[in-house]
């Protein structure tokens, strides 16, 4: 089944959306005049609109043709980033230092045109929640919308995300069980030593010294403490320490990121990770102190609905374009929160090729208007496979 004829019919306008959006990116919780396009977009459909979850959120209702009280949740993120854009494009961003610079105006626009086919045809039998969700990047705005009772006020037996996938080819889709997306974390790990004249380190604990060996054993928790079968990321990205040629400072700050598929991998190495800051400073004669903070869980499709998904993405673009064996991402995504709440899938639909400088969060990206009817697209089809009368 190709992309929907009706929907094809309104590219055009969908495209003026995303464009729009383009040009007026606002950052996490900050997203009021995204939330007010996207509301009135809504209500021009004739779509009930709720607002007010997360700061900025906004989620719509459809009842359909009947109402078997079955619902499904679609979601999508609305907020943009803070790189400033290079792109010599019509719809370059307007606000100096803020871009769209992951998609999320592609994103947004998608389940627009969906609640644009969905509010005329209504040709399913239940409830459909549009989430437009606010603060994905670094701000979980998911986790927020979910504390403060998205799905209480909004029940939905599954819910549904999509995310743009530059380098795969515009009219693909990748979708498996098991995780997508890595959960994250950060850390900064402080090395105490005792200063000194760098002539003289015979009397110092130099924690230079020091945090160079922590360093290189953190590698060793990927490599020596994890399964072979799990993934795990431990990367220092920062080393702070020292002002002076001749001085040998008092401490040293470590500071990185860790990436996992799995709860239980993510505690072993923050455990690790402590024994490794406190005992080698410690053996120095120093001190080592570490603060891990945990960010997004992994974002884990439950095999039922990656199942469907799979499914409803084959009738689409075709068996052969639906990818299965992905390699998931270490990326993180903060619908990982939903779908620790309820089951469902997320999918990656293709964006077209990247060239250098081209991917995710780079100050060339730009979301391919071509994907917005696949997506849409997409949406309709899940909506009408869920809800449809035979699922009823």
């Amino acid at each position: 089944m190709p992309v929907n004829n009706r929907i094809a019919d309104f590219h055009a306008e969908m495209t003026e959306w995303r464009r729009h959006l383009h040009e007026h990116p606002e950052l996490c919780f900050e997203e009021v005049e995204t939330a007010n396009f996207v509301a009135g977009k809504l209500e021009e459909f004739g779509i009930e609109v709720h607002r007010g979850l997360a700061k900025t959120g906004v989620v719509g209702k459809l009842v359909g043709k009947t109402d078997s009280g079955r619902a499904v949740g679609l979601r999508a993120d609305m907020d943009a980033l803070p790189v400033t854009e290079v792109n010599d494009v019509p719809h370059k961003s307007k606000v100096d230092g803020k871009m769209h610079a992951c998609g999320h105006d592609g994103h947004t626009t998608m389940l627009l045109g969906a609640a644009k086919y969905l509010a005329e045809t209504r040709n399913f039998d239940g409830t459909v929640y549009f989430i437009f969700q606010p603060a994905e990047e670094g701000g979980g705005g998911g986790d927020v919308m979910v504390k403060e009772g998205l799905f209480e006020r909004f029940p939905v037996e599954s819910v549904w995300g999509m995310h743009n996938w530059p380098g795969m080819d515009v009219g693909k889709i990748a979708v498996m069980p098991g995780p997508m997306m890595a959960g994250t974390a950060v850390f900064d790990a402080t090395i105490h030593g005792i200063g000194g004249h760098a002539a003289m380190p015979h009397e110092t604990v130099d924690p230079i010294l020091v945090a160079s060996e922590v360093v290189g054993a953190l590698q060793s928790i990927t490599s020596r403490n994890t399964h072979p079968v799990d993934s795990l990321v431990v990367s220092v990205t920062q080393i702070h320490g020292g002002d002076a040629y001749n001085v040998i400072p008092p401490h040293v700050t470590l500071r990185g990121t860790v990436r996992a598929y799995s709860d239980a991998v993510m505690d072993k190495a923050e455990a690790r990770m402590k024994a490794i800051v406190e005992g080698i400073p410690a053996a120095h004669g120093g001190r080592g102190e570490l603060h891990f903070d945990k960010g997004y869980p992994a974002t884990v499709n439950s095999e039922p609905e990656t199942e469907v998904a799979a499914a409803v993405a084959s009738r689409l673009v075709g068996a052969d374009n639906v990818v299965t064996d992905a390699m998931p991402s270490m990326g993180g995504e903060d619908f990982a929160y939903m779908l620790k709440e309820k089951p469902g899938s997320y999918i990656w639909i293709g964006n077209g090729q990247a060239g250098a400088g081209q991917g995710l969060h780079n100050p060339g990206y730009d979301f391919n208007d071509e994907a917005l009817t696949w997506g849409a697209s997409y949406w309709s089809q899940l909506v009408e496979n869920v809800l449809g009368e035979a699922a009823a």
